[in-house]
């Protein structure tokens, strides 16, 4: 089965959460159906659904009989301890031929190469995709579509498919988030369960207030998505070069994912044999009536701001198959004793020669705090590319300051997380300029990487790359990053595992308040729409940055020159009282986040860090000696071990 518009494939993608409810969708009005297998992918927390190897094989050849075809889940991220297990199953995959497989992790890519496998290959929309080189990249790499990014408009999109040729999927209706894919890490921080591998426990439709210059705002759901539908766009899609439409639901119930593609499929069959007179509202209203939360066109058509924000409390943070919520608000966990032996004990399992090079690293926010880490002597300095106001970017002049004066530091420039074309050209006619006397550039997504390797320049992977396993590092590697960031999501066994198992250099973020959710959604606009309810500054921030705030504390909110949101923890990551450990166990590069302290405060803490490395000996006493900045000190997910997240599973 296959649906064209004036020479344009045109595929309605369904999902399917079991076996039962694959065999009631492949025969609707769809033309493709996705699911998941027994592991690796992203929605293992529901008990009884994906399908086994059986199933599979089964689900292909009904698909396949009935000229429909069948696409499987392998989105997750790959820990070291799930390669055997993915090995089998691509080999498995490669049997039994489904028509592609929608792919996170990079290692993925990189073990279908190693083992000679011929597997098509679906970029997820949590690999993000968002720019022109990520795509050119991404086909050299032999993958033939991608799921575009959720916060790709379709005027975006039909430029990217034109100038690349490649397929692209669509989100049309569903269940939406408000962080960028593969960018939320919150979940992690406060209950060791990863959103990037289908854990999450939605801080996101907690019940939040936001403050901002000493006033309190009754915000509800400040991050609470509505669901997408873009039922009355079919036009607009098609135009786009949009070759798959996706419904979001493969944790849905089988009748109301029965509605939703036949109500889809019905649609797209009158725009094709009747454009001109095609009734976009017609049946429209079922929808709305079998809505789960209430509807929104999320990005398609631009920024919706405020608008892409579900106020009601139906649908927000409820589970669809029990009624009960996600979460509840809960405090980042504090450092104690008995933790920290958990980790040297676990570290001491790492089986490597103690590090020979120890070198700090730091992410600065203006040229004051650059100065700092000169005068300090750290050894690698990122000129924060998504800059915090009211700080503005770096121009030309202070970089060239800097590097003028870096003596032994070296001087790099860390793009922004999200890259436009625009962003690309901006960054090639700056590298192309006068000598800047830089060092080298931290990537932030692929693209980058694969359009700035020809500077000749130092790459740095960022962590917002989420490199968990070793073969995502050697891939990265293989194609121009000098040194990786680990992924700060890692619990403590997989931690431990990744640091064992590394063979290309691999630098930790040990201290600051990394950003733990990036958002393109404004939140300081709630300033601006709601009247404040109450008077209250800011607890550890200065009362011109907006807080989320909880009975259990205050996050703060940073926003950059291009409006976007950063949200970081409310405590510091604090490494130090492991860092011993940490160089023991082979470990050589340590990271400071240090775009938001003050000078003052980025001085003392890198002081700190420079006497430990010096002197691993006296990280006790040194931790012991220091005080926290902001909320308290964390040690992030190295706080939660594998049980705990067995545990949520199971009991979800």
């Amino acid at each position: 089965m296959a649906r064209y518009f004036h020479g344009k494939e045109v595929e309605l993608l369904a999902p399917a959460g079991t076996f039962e409810i694959f065999q009631t969708v492949i025969e609707t009005n769809c033309d493709a159906v996705y699911f998941g297998g027994p592991s690796l992918n992203m929605r293992m927390m529901r008990k009884g659904y994906n399908l086994n190897y059986e199933e599979i094989e089964q689900a292909i050849s009904i698909a396949h009989s009935l000229g429909k075809k069948v696409y499987i889940t392998l989105n997750n991220l790959i820990n070291e301890q799930d390669m055997d297990d993915a090995r089998q199953y691509l080999q498995f995959i490669h049997q039994v031929k489904p028509d592609a497989i929608i792919v996170q992790d990079f290692a993925i890519l990189s073990l279908i190469k190693e083992m000679g496998l011929d597997i098509k290959i679906h970029s997820s929309v949590m690999m993000n995709v968002h720019n022109l080189p990520m795509i050119e990249f991404l086909a050299d790499m032999g993958v033939t579509r991608v799921v575009a990014s959720r916060e790709m408009d379709l005027q975006t999109a039909r430029y990217l498919q034109a100038k690349s040729g490649m397929e692209f999927e669509y989100f049309v209706h569903g269940d939406m988030c408000t962080v960028h894919g593969a960018n939320c890490h919150i979940s992690s921080m406060i209950f060791g369960m990863s959103s990037n591998r289908g854990q999450c426990m939605k801080p996101c439709r907690w019940e939040y207030r936001v403050k901002k210059d000493g006033n309190v705002y009754p915000t509800e759901y400040p991050l609470a998505a509505k669901d997408m539908n873009l039922y009355e766009y079919i036009p607009e899609l098609i135009e786009s070069g949009i070759t798959s439409f996706k419904i979001e639901g493969r944790m849905r119930d089988k009748e109301f994912v029965t509605m939703l593609i036949n109500s889809y499929g019905d649609a797209i069959d009158r725009y094709i044999a009747d454009p001109t007179g095609y009734n976009r509202s017609q049946n429209s209203s079922e929808l709305f009536e079998h809505r789960k939360r209430d509807f929104s066109t999320a990005y398609a058509f631009g920024n919706p701001g405020l608008s892409y924000i579900n106020r009601r409390y139906e649908g927000t943070g409820k589970f669809y198959s029990t009624g009960k919520v996600f979460s509840t608000p809960t405090p980042e966990r504090d450092i104690h004793e008995d933790r920290l032996n958990e980790i040297r004990t676990s570290l001491s399992t790492v089986h490597r020669s103690e590090a020979a090079v120890r070198e700090l690293s730091v992410r600065v926010n203006n040229i004051a705090q650059a100065k700092v880490a000169i005068e300090e002597g750290v050894h690698h300095i990122y000129l924060a590319g998504d800059v915090f106001a009211p700080d503005r970017p770096f121009t030309r002049q202070e970089i060239k300051e800097l590097t003028t004066m870096k003596g032994l530091s070296q001087i790099y420039l860390a793009l922004p997380r999200m890259m436009s074309e625009l962003h690309f050209e901006q960054y090639e006619h700056l590298l192309k300029s006068a000598d800047l006397g830089i060092d080298g550039m931290v990537v932030t997504n692929i693209g980058a990487l694969h359009r700035f390797q020809q500077f000749g320049l130092k790459m740095i992977g960022d962590y917002n790359l989420n490199i968990s396993n070793n073969h995502a590092a050697m891939f990265y590697n293989e194609h121009g990053l000098n040194r990786s960031t680990a992924s700060i999501e890692l619990p403590l066994e997989h931690f431990t595992e990744l640091v064992s198992h590394t063979t290309v250099p691999m630098e930790i973020v040990v201290h600051g308040s990394p950003v733990v959710m990036f958002l393109e959604l404004d939140l300081y606009e709630n300033t601006e729409v709601f009247q404040s309810i109450a008077e209250e500054d800011n607890k550890f921030v200065d009362n011109h940055h907006l807080v989320l705030m909880t009975d259990k504390g205050e996050n703060p909110v940073y926003r950059d020159q291009f409006g976007r949101n950063h949200l970081t923890t409310a405590k510091e990551l604090c490494y130090l009282p492991i860092l011993q450990d940490l160089i023991r166990a082979g470990v050589g590069y340590f990271r400071i986040e240090g775009s938001t302290y003050t000078p003052d405060q980025l001085r003392t803490i890198l002081k700190t860090y420079r006497k430990a490395l010096e002197a691993p000996q006296h990280c006790a006493s040194l931790y012991e000696q220091s005080s926290p900045v902001y909320a308290g000190y964390t040690l992030g997910t190295l706080s939660f071990g594998k049980a705990v997240q067995e545990e949520a599973v199971t009991t979800k």
